[in-house]
């Protein structure tokens, strides 16, 4: 795989894979969430690619100053158990890295344990916290 930041025209792919990945809700607009990330550090939006260059991996990561994060990390089904998910999350974890990132948090939905073991697996704890939100969109 190799993996390069997000271009344009990567849109409908790395889209239908959120899609097939469940990662897509109703209330998150892929299309908007891809909008927000080109405007605010889009040099951390990375895609992993075969050689012909179809897209079977995405990340979006980001830095605040304080904390890192990442969002929509993604395989293709059909790409998984290979390392892509590790390779891509160590090309993020190394770029927020550079920036002077000292930690990153990132969300697990509660159903979704296989994932939870994955980032376990990359050395990612559980945190005896509370996460609280609220919408701003309407």
């Amino acid at each position: 795989m190799r993996i390069r930041p997000f271009r344009r025209e990567d849109t409908e792919a790395v889209v239908a894979l959120w899609q097939a990945c469940g990662l897509t809700r109703p209330w998150n607009d892929p299309y908007a969430d891809i909008e927000a990330k080109l405007a605010v550090q889009p040099e951390l939006f990375f895609v992993g690619t075969e050689a012909d260059g179809t897209v079977v991996a995405a990340v979006m990561a980001g830095y605040d100053g304080h904390r890192g994060s990442v969002n929509y990390l993604a395989v293709a089904p059909d790409h998984r158990r290979q390392g892509l998910g590790a390779q891509l999350m160590a090309h993020a974890e190394a770029a927020l890295a550079g920036r002077g990132c000292p930690k990153i948090n990132l969300q697990v939905r509660r159903e979704n344990q296989a994932v939870a073991g994955f980032y376990q697996r990359l050395g990612y704890e559980p945190f005896d916290i509370v996460d609280l939100g609220k919408r701003l969109d309407g």
